[in-house]
């Protein structure tokens, strides 16, 4: 068994659900240790809700040495029905040439790759220019609050450098490698409620029904989407757009006018709009029609993007040894804690397995890939140590 299995299989077997780490760092810190990494434990969160975060640096040892960070999470999605998976989720299993449990593809198998490709990088030149870190959180899955944004803020207050960053998000459409994500689109969520005035619905003159308010300009937001969109988007990220997530109205009885609707929607949005533009324009249509409502924003992220650079060169040409691959450069999906680490590091990737079974009943990963995965980020770390003797762009 390769040692990146073995330590896939330790930490898949930890059941390390949001916020609990489960002993993952503790696993992750004590191999680093022994590399010479400091090791830095940031908890943050309430009592009820605690977030284990690590920090683990080896400085280089040229004079302005570059660092390159890998990040990634401990944390996994719920199970769902246990009854429903062919094996226990928590028990790595092996069926077909596949290993089976949560966590992976989403993400811990990315992890033990990071971990076993610094090794071997390490044990073949034990004193590197390059910098080396690793970032790992149990708050990806949940909130996000306390995990990867709080150790980026405590590393701008100290003004603590990162040149390069690879999540080891699960990217791959296919075959590992074949796609990487160089930046992402923005999200923004709002909450939207319409007033109107309860009342029996025999009489509807006596009440004012905040649903039949509401449909025009919900017909005429759906247009945009629908139509011109909000934005044309570019050559790197596609057009804004806007989807409704929930729809709440009414008491649950047959002969009451409700007193108020509630929208929950949310715009994945590309650099050609800002949170401030797209707000205004909704605004703009909730005004025009005269409605009665409140509305809460909620920015989860800016949108990003990594042009081609020494990362991006670096990945590509190590998945390029390594499967034969011209991988594809894209912004599409959901977010990650990249949106985090492009505030402090202007070189921002993601790159890990095949996503077609992450957050599913018997989550998996090929057992063939796993061991090509390390290998291409451990060349991505020999392509950069190779760097060490430019001078440093900051």
């Amino acid at each position: 068994m390769s040692r990146t299995l073995q330590l896939a299989e330790q930490l898949i077997s930890r059941p390390s659900v949001t916020p609990d780490d489960a002993g993952c760092q503790q696993i992750l810190g004590e191999r680093l240790g022994r590399l010479g990494f400091r090791l830095e434990t940031i908890e943050s969160g309430p009592a009820d809700f605690r977030v284990t975060n690590l920090w683990a640096v080896r400085p280089g040892a040229g004079p302005q040495s570059r660092t390159l960070a890998f990040a990634g999470h401990t944390d996994v999605v719920p199970t769902g029905p246990l009854e429903q998976w062919t094996s226990p989720p928590f028990t790595p299993t092996h069926r077909d040439g596949r290993l089976y449990g949560r966590g992976a593809c989403d993400m811990k198998t990315s992890i033990a790759a990071f971990v076993v490709a610094i090794e071997e990088f390490l044990a073949a030149k034990p004193a590197p220019r390059l910098t080396l870190a690793l970032l790992v959180t149990s708050d990806e899955e949940g909130p996000g609050v306390d995990g990867t944004v709080v150790v980026c803020n405590a590393l701008a207050a100290r003004a603590e450098p990162v040149d390069y960053c690879i999540v080891g998000e699960p990217t791959s459409v296919e075959r590992c490698g074949d796609m990487i994500k160089n930046g992402r689109r923005g999200t923004m969520s709002g909450k939207l409620t319409v007033k109107g005035v309860q009342g029996h619905i025999a009489y509807p003159h006596l009440a004012k029904n905040p649903v039949h308010a509401l449909a025009p300009a919900l017909a005429e937001l759906v247009g945009i989407n629908a139509a011109a969109g909000w934005d044309g988007g570019n050559d790197h990220f596609q057009p804004t757009s806007w989807q409704v997530s929930n729809f709440h109205s009414g008491t649950g009885a047959g002969n009451v006018i409700p007193g108020s609707a509630v929208v929950d929607f949310n715009f994945r949005f590309s650099t050609e709009s800002t949170p401030e533009s797209l707000q205004q324009r909704v605004h703009g249509v909730l005004d025009a029609h005269g409605l009665d409502y409140t509305l809460a924003w909620t920015v989860g992220g800016l949108p990003f993007l990594t042009h081609p650079g020494q990362l991006v060169e670096a990945v590509q040409e190590a998945i390029r040894d390594e499967t034969g691959i011209a991988t594809e450069l894209s912004t599409s999906g959901g977010t990650s804690d990249a949106r985090f680490i492009a505030k402090i590091c202007k070189q921002v990737i993601e790159l890990g397995p095949v996503n077609a079974s992450i957050h599913k009943i018997d989550e998996h990963i090929a057992v063939a890939e796993i061991d090509p995965l390390k290998n291409i980020y451990r060349r991505t770390i020999e392509r950069l140590e190779a760097l060490e003797t430019r001078p440093v762009p900051r």
